[in-house]
């Protein structure tokens, strides 16, 4: 089963676009290929105690043949200490290709 992958990047930190465009080509080297959403970024909005809190966000996709967990984990964690950010979203969905 394919799996489609996709990350969540804050870009509205320091020197955001050179540290996007690391991960393009971190997920092209592994992966093969890899869609950035970089055009029209989105708000990513969540509850923080009694705080609202947003970032302006890119989305990364890339699809894989088997999903390596433990790799995006730790992945996940470099992206997180890249973006000085506590948690980055990193979500997985089976998808059938057509």
């Amino acid at each position: 089963m394919t799996h489609l992958v996709e990350i969540f990047l804050p870009v509205s930190v320091d020197d955001a676009q050179s540290k996007i465009e690391a991960v393009r080509q971190a997920l092209v080297d592994k992966y093969g290929g890899a869609t950035l959403h970089i055009n029209a970024p989105a708000e990513g909005v969540w509850q923080d105690e009694d705080t609202v809190e947003s970032d302006r966000i890119v989305v990364a996709e890339v699809m894989a043949e088997t999903l390596d967990i433990a790799w995006w984990r730790s992945y996940r964690g470099r992206l997180e200490a890249t973006f000085d950010q506590d948690e980055i979203l990193i979500r997985s969905t089976e998808i059938t290709r057509l």
